[in-house]
């Protein structure tokens, strides 16, 4: 079964989602090396969220309390939180709540900007990380598949697509009541990522034009070339001149004897772990906007973008919920009904039948199989698969469990 474990902007404090982004995937790799009961994991780590999706078997009743206790330990362990502090900063979601969950993620939904578009992205690469180290597996592929169709919906079907809010954006929309006017502004920029040229779009989309970045890992003169920025050398320096410092990079913390006191300069920490030392807005007239700043400041949705958008997540969850109940049900009947053609074509062939009789007859399995696929999976999504085993056990004999496994998309509905 699915179970998630959620740290987020609004049950945990930033602290604990630093600690958990350094050290918990460290420990979801050991689980699930050492533990029988986990076939695979998917962390994901932002700057406001801290997310493990596992995928468990049951080994006795409560399997997924047992599962949950051992995460938290692990994680409590590794990342030096304690399990009792963790218990109380995590929510947890399993079985078609957890795909619900992670559906709404996806779709920022659960964002402190809700529809901002870079958890998507996110979502992926955890994905992909996952997978170089060999821990996902094949109901996680599914989910996360499932989520990033479910995001690209939300996207395309609700006004959310067009709102382009991210937690850059949102910080900007609060700094500027404490900038007077962007294109007079200097600004200096640490970091040289993916989210710095997301930094430099919002600023730019603003009317700044006085952007000089810095790098702590010395990249600044290549990253500057590339965007049309000028290179900082000495960050002290251009400190003492500057209106706005954004900070976004995992590569440094900024100390408060870097400011001048009096000098008034807007400091903007978007890092996780933190790049700015929170005595830096102690400093007279330095003003610190970090991110339990920004998360206060998160706005309301839209509140009809919002329930379309919920209603899509919704319909998403019950679909992937149903696939699975659905899958044991319909690889039951095709395996039969498929043995019964492998057992004609044998025969066919034995009396000198070619290739056009066998394609025949796979193409009546097919077209017999079709509709009764569809069916039972129509019956799923409305909560009557019990119907369904109850129809094959009656009119075939097959006695159907519960799921423990999900036929491939390509099994589902290869009669389609």
């Amino acid at each position: 079964m699915l179970l998630c474990l959620t740290a987020n902007h609004r049950n945990a404090s930033l602290d604990i989602l630093e600690r958990l982004s350094v050290g918990a995937p460290t420990a979801t790799r050991a689980l699930v090396d050492d533990e029988i009961f986990v076939s695979g994991a998917v962390v994901l780590a932002t700057c406001n969220r801290f997310e493990a999706y596992l995928d468990i078997d049951e080994p006795l009743t409560g399997g997924e309390a047992v599962a949950a206790e051992s995460v938290i330990e692990a994680m409590a362990g590794a990342s030096g939180v304690s399990a009792d502090l963790l218990r109380a900063s995590v929510a947890v979601h399993q079985g078609a709540d957890a795909a619900a969950h992670l559906f709404a993620v996806t779709s920022g939904l659960e964002s402190m900007s809700v529809g901002e578009d870079e958890i998507s992205g996110q979502v992926r690469r955890a994905l992909d990380a996952a997978r170089a180290d060999g821990m996902t597996s094949s109901e996680l592929e599914r989910l996360f598949q499932k989520a990033t169709h479910t995001s690209r919906g939300v996207r395309n079907r609700t006004q959310l697509r067009g709102a382009h809010r991210s937690l850059v954006r949102l910080a900007l929309e609060l700094a500027s009541s404490r900038v007077a006017e962007w294109a007079a502004a200097k600004i200096v920029l640490v970091g040289t990522g993916k989210y710095a040229v997301r930094t430099v779009e919002a600023l730019r989309a603003r009317g700044a034009g006085d952007i000089h970045v810095f790098s702590p890992s010395g990249r600044a003169e290549a990253f500057a070339a590339q965007h049309g920025l000028i290179p900082v050398a000495d960050f002290a320096a251009e400190v003492a001149t500057a209106d706005v410092v954004i900070t976004c990079t995992a590569d440094a913390v900024v100390h408060a004897d870097a400011f001048t006191p009096g000098r008034r300069v807007l400091v903007i920490d978007l890092g996780l772990p933190r790049n700015v030392d929170p005595a830096v807005g102690a400093v007279e007239a330095v003003e610190l906007l970090d991110l339990e700043t920004i998360r206060l400041h998160a706005p309301l949705a839209e509140f009809s973008a919002h329930a379309d958008a919920r209603a899509i997540v919704g319909d998403a969850a019950t679909e992937f919920h149903a696939d699975r109940e659905a899958g044991p049900a319909i690889t039951a009947l095709r395996g039969e009904v498929l043995k019964t053609v492998e057992d004609e074509i044998a025969r066919a062939r034995s009396r000198g039948a070619g290739d056009e009789v066998e394609a025949a007859l796979r193409h009546l399995a097919g077209v017999l199989l079709h509709r009764p696929s569809v069916r039972i999976r129509e019956l799923a999504v409305e909560g009557r698969i019990d119907d369904a085993r109850a129809a094959l056990e009656l009119l075939h004999g097959l006695s159907i469990d519960a799921p423990g496994a999900v036929a491939d998309d390509d099994d589902l509905w290869a009669t389609a």
